[in-house]
C-alpha cells in the first residue's frame, strides 16, 4: 500500500442531532487539533436538528468559511444518513467519522490516522475495549461485546470494538462501499462491508467518557436489535 507522501486532506464528517450543549466544545476542539503536513475540511452533517443546534453551528461555521461546510436535512433520518451525506460532500484522500458529544476526543487523532498514513493500513478504528476503562457502564461493555463477537464470527474478524464511533479510511474504500444504512445501523453495516470486501480493521486504544441519556445519549436497545439484523443481512442475505 502506497504511503501519503504529499500534503493530505483529511476529512472530519461530523453527524449531528440536537447537540447543543456540546456541539460547540466539539468544533472547538476538532478544530484546535495540529495534524502535521495535513489540511483539514470539516463536514457538519446536521440530521433535521430542532433545537439550537443549527443555529450555534451556523455561528461557528461563520467564522470558519476555509475549513467548515454545513449541510443540512429537513428532517431527521438518522446518525447513517448523516454519515453518508458528510462523506458525499467531502474531499479528503482520509476521511474520519466524529460524533458531536464528548465522549471520544479529538486529540487521538494523531494516533488514529498514523497507521493509515504509514501505509499500514486502509481502515482504522478506534477501540474502547482494547484496554480496560473503568468508566464504562456493564451493560454497554457486554451489549458491544456480543455485537462484536457476532460480526467476527460473521465475517472472520478478530475486532474488539465494532460499534466504536471513531472510524477512519482511505477515501477509496468508503466510497466504493454500497451502504443503505440510515440509523445506528451505520456501524454493523460499513464493519461487515468492510470485512466482506477482504479489508484489514486496524485498532488503535482510544479513551472513552460515555454520557448518560440525561446528557444527551440516543442510542437504545432496539438499535442493538437492529444492529444484530444487520450483520446477519449482510452476511446472508446481502450480494
Amino acid at each position: 500500500m502506497d504511503r501519503f507522501t504529499n500534503l493530505t486532506k483529511v476529512s472530519i464528517v461530523i453527524p449531528v442531532y440536537n447537540e447543543e450543549q456540546s456541539v460547540a466544545e466539539v468544533l472547538d476542539q476538532v478544530c484546535a487539533v495540529e495534524l502535521k503536513n495535513m489540511v483539514k475540511e470539516i463536514i457538519i452533517s446536521d440530521d433535521g436538528s430542532t433545537d439550537r443546534t443549527p443555529d450555534i453551528v451556523a455561528a461557528y461555521a461563520q467564522n470558519a468559511t476555509e475549513i467548515i461546510k454545513v449541510h443540512t436535512s429537513p428532517t431527521n433520518l438518522g446518525k447513517g444518513a448523516a454519515v453518508r451525506l458528510g462523506i458525499s460532500q467531502s474531499s479528503g484522500e482520509i476521511i474520519i467519522i466524529q460524533d458531536a458529544d464528548l465522549e471520544l476526543s479529538p486529540q487521538e487523532y494523531t494516533r488514529l490516522l498514523q497507521p493509515i498514513l504509514d501505509g499500514q493500513t486502509a481502515v482504522v478504528y478506534g477501540s474502547r475495549f482494547a484496554h480496560q476503562n473503568n468508566n464504562i457502564p456493564r451493560r454497554t461493555r457486554w451489549a458491544n461485546w456480543f455485537l462484536t463477537q457476532l460480526t467476527n464470527l460473521l465475517f472472520g474478524g478478530r475486532l474488539t470494538d465494532m460499534e466504536t464511533a471513531y472510524k477512519l479510511f482511505r477515501r477509496e474504500v468508503i466510497t466504493g462501499l454500497k451502504l443503505r444504512c440510515v440509523r445506528f445501523d451505520f456501524e454493523p453495516e460499513v464493519t461487515a462491508k468492510l470485512l466482506r470486501a477482504g479489508h484489514h480493521i486496524h485498532e488503535v486504544p482510544i479513551s472513552y467518557m460515555p454520557r448518560t441519556v440525561l446528557e444527551g445519549k440516543k442510542i437504545s436497545w432496539i438499535d442493538g436489535v437492529e444492529a444484530i439484523y444487520t450483520l446477519l443481512r449482510c452476511r446472508f442475505l446481502d450480494p
